[in-house]
């Protein structure tokens, strides 16, 4: 992510110097590019699932079957994942994790090629997908802060979210569209074949030992202990709480919804559809950008919700747009807000939770976030049919702005940056864990 105020570049200038500085590291390094390869085809994904869900099914239940199909398997396993993430080799995870997506999505590929799909394929089909992503996410978390030193972590967030958002919400999308065009199939296989990528810069990392914490002697313990450590801080439990609210109101409907106002409210294309996500990926890019500049701020937690809070007004946009730039706009607005706020937050746990527990924490942070993210798919197909599609987009984003900003007021959330603020310590220095809350 980023430097302190204070820091290391000239005012006003894009700390190129530091924010490249990651790119030095050469596990690092080629971890990045193949990243940035697997999530271009993931933005292809974006495209396709949405189009062909549609093509079998046009009724915003096919959509939201498709993303229950995705996201419980992933909260089944989150927890396994991160377990497994601090016992074993974080290599061997990933790649295991990229291996079994990539099977998942070659045989949709090779299902849609042969006009042989039927819903419920799809449906178990990206539910294999979404067990991978349950071990992959938690383990490449948890690896970053192994391959590099402490004040290269918020430029290394910077970069994973300038690359993040041009593969995945800008040109994966804009490929995406223009591969849907000619089949589906075509975008799978393509998706597919990028996370060949991923595995080969894997492979390249040198291995590391593994570092465990002892005094978790089971995975049932190891658990109990990633939940301890989360129960006593305020700036941890609170957040996941406040997320898991805000993306149970709004994530549903914006995933479900989106496509469908781009499909038959404004009766666009798949490269309209792109075109949205493409929007999202230059604001992603401004965000993170405008966080290579301005270095890790130091009330970080205050700066963190604020722009999520104004992020998930944004959605409302979604519900009031009549034209695709509209539309466009809002998408633009929405991630780089969100962008911003994740490379605080994301910094901010690489610098205050031991090393030995990241991968449990991480998962823990997606299980607790996405946790009712099923229930959010599942409830998003009856409210549209009872009060529209378009209220259903402006009142998610009204109720989850009030519930994110409603968490800033949580006692004790601000603890770690008011700390900070006391004893003057520079942003890049290691703090000691703030004492338990309560």
């Amino acid at each position: 992510m980023q430097h302190s105020h204070e820091g290391l570049d000239r005012p006003g200038g894009l700390a190129t110097t530091g924010l490249l500085a990651p790119l030095r590291r050469r596990d690092f390094r080629v971890l990045w590019a193949g990243m940035a390869v697997s999530l271009l085809g993931d933005g292809i994904f974006l495209v396709a699932i949405a189009w062909e869900t549609y093509a079998l099914w046009n009724a915003p239940a096919a959509l939201s079957i498709v993303g229950i199909g995705m996201t419980v398997p992933t909260v089944l396993f989150l927890l396994a994942g991160g377990v497994v993430s601090d016992r074993c080799d974080r290599r061997r995870v990933m790649l295991w994790a990229d291996g079994i997506r990539a099977a998942s999505v070659g045989l949709l590929a090779f299902l849609v090629v042969g006009g042989a799909l039927r819903f419920w394929e799809l449906v178990a089909l990206v539910a294999v997908y979404g067990s991978g992503t349950a071990f992959f996410t938690p383990a490449f978390e948890a690896v970053v802060p192994d391959l590099l030193p402490a004040e290269d972590l918020p430029a290394a967030n910077s970069l994973d979210q300038l690359v993040r958002p041009v593969a995945l919400r800008l040109a994966g999308p804009l490929l995406g569209g223009s591969l849907v065009a000619i089949t589906a199939g075509l975008a799978f296989a393509v998706d597919a074949a990028s996370f060949a990528a991923s595995l080969v810069a894997v492979l390249a990392i040198r291995p590391r030992p593994v570092v465990r914490d002892e005094a978790s002697a089971s995975a049932l313990g190891a658990v109990r202990e990633g939940l301890r450590f989360i129960r006593r801080r305020v700036w941890l439990w609170g957040t996941l709480v406040s997320a898991a609210i805000a993306y149970l109101v709004f994530l549903g409907p914006t995933e479900v919804l989106l496509p469908y106002v781009v499909k038959n409210d404004l009766h666009a294309w798949a490269g309209t559809l792109g075109l949205v996500f493409a929007a999202g990926g230059l604001g992603a890019v401004g965000g993170a950008v405008w966080m290579g500049r301005r270095g890790h701020p130091r009330r970080d937690v205050s700066l963190m919700y604020a722009v999520w809070t104004l992020a998930t007004l944004a959605v409302a946009g979604y519900g009031l747009a009549t034209a695709a730039w509209q539309l466009m706009l809002a998408c633009l607005v929405f991630n780089g807000l969100e962008t911003a706020g994740t490379i605080i937050w994301t910094t901010i746990k690489q610098r205050h939770v031991p090393s030995a527990m990241l991968g449990r924490v991480s998962s823990l942070d997606w299980l607790i976030s996405i946790g009712l993210l099923p229930v959010s798919f599942a409830l998003t197909a009856p409210v549209a049919a009872a009060i529209g599609v378009r209220a259903t987009l402006v009142g998610a984003a009204l109720v989850g702005a009030a519930a994110t900003l409603a968490a800033l007021l949580l006692p004790g959330m601000r603890e770690i940056e008011q700390e900070r603020e006391r004893t003057m310590l520079p942003v890049e220095a290691p703090l000691p864990p703030p004492e338990p809350a309560g």
